[in-house]
C-alpha cells in the first residue's frame, strides 16, 4: 500500500479574496520538488470574482458587492459568509491526474460529501461544478502552473443566496443556485461541514492531513 503524502492544512477564517489569491499565486510560484501540498479554507466577505473566461453581460447588477478579476478558470460566482472555499494547491504529478480527472475528483469528494446529508448530487461534464435537480451547489474554478493547482472549489452550506440573482452564475443565465441547508433534511454546522470535508479529501486523494507549520497570519482577517 502507497504511503499516504503529507498535506499541510490552513484555516484562515474570514479573510480578504484578493490577498489570498495573491499569497497563492506566490506560494505557486516559489514551489520546488519538494514542498509540501497544502489545503486552505476560508470564507470570504461578499465579493464577485471574474474567473478568466467572464463576460462583462453576465454581471446583472451587482450593487455595492466588489467585483475582483481573477485568473481563476471558469466565468462569474460569487463568494459570502456560510459558503465554504477550498483552495487545492496541489501538485498533479504526486496524484498522477491530469487536470480533467481531478476536476471529477474534487466533484465526486463534494458529491460523497452531500450523500452523507441526504443530498443527491451529481457533477455535468459540460459545465463543471456539482447540482442536486440541476441546482447548484458548488463550483469550481482552477488554474495550474507547472502541473501545480490553485484556486479551487466553493460549497454553498448556510449563506444569503440572494447575490447570486445580481449575475449569470459561473456564465450561465437563468442556473439557479442552491446549498445544503436548503436541500438536507438533517442539521447543517458549517464547522462540522468543513472538518468531513477535509477527512473525505484525504482520504479519496491519499492524503494526511497535518496543520501548516508557519502561519500566514496577517492574512486571516484582511
Amino acid at each position: 500500500m502507497q504511503t499516504p503524502q503529507i498535506m499541510q492544512l490552513r484555516d484562515f477564517g474570514s479573510c480578504d479574496y484578493a490577498a489570498l489569491a495573491q499569497a497563492m499565486q506566490e506560494f505557486t510560484a516559489a514551489r520546488t520538488a519538494e514542498t509540501i501540498d497544502e489545503l486552505w479554507l476560508v470564507e470570504h466577505p461578499p465579493v464577485y470574482t471574474l474567473g478568466v473566461g467572464a463576460k462583462a453581460e453576465h454581471l446583472l447588477d451587482v450593487r455595492d458587492i466588489a467585483i475582483v478579476q481573477s485568473n481563476r478558470g471558469g466565468q462569474v460566482t460569487y463568494h459570502g459568509p456560510g459558503q465554504l472555499v477550498v483552495y487545492v494547491l496541489f501538485d498533479l504529478r504526486r496524484l498522477h491526474l491530469g487536470v480533467r480527472k481531478f476536476v471529477i475528483a474534487l466533484e465526486q469528494i463534494i458529491i460523497r460529501l452531500l450523500s452523507e446529508y441526504e443530498i443527491h448530487a451529481e457533477g455535468r461534464r459540460d459545465a463543471p461544478g456539482v447540482y442536486v435537480d440541476g441546482r447548484k451547489i458548488a463550483s469550481l474554478g482552477l488554474r495550474v502552473s507547472n502541473s501545480c493547482t490553485y484556486h479551487g472549489l466553493s460549497l454553498n452550506i448556510d449563506m444569503d443566496l440572494n447575490p447570486f440573482k445580481y449575475i449569470n452564475p459561473c456564465g450561465y443565465p437563468g442556473l439557479i443556485v442552491t446549498q445544503m441547508a436548503a436541500e438536507s433534511p438533517q442539521v447543517v454546522n458549517f464547522g462540522v461541514v468543513k472538518q468531513r470535508l477535509v477527512e473525505i479529501l484525504a482520504q479519496d486523494l491519499g492524503y494526511t492531513a497535518s496543520p501548516a507549520t508557519a502561519a500566514i497570519a496577517e492574512l486571516r482577517h484582511g
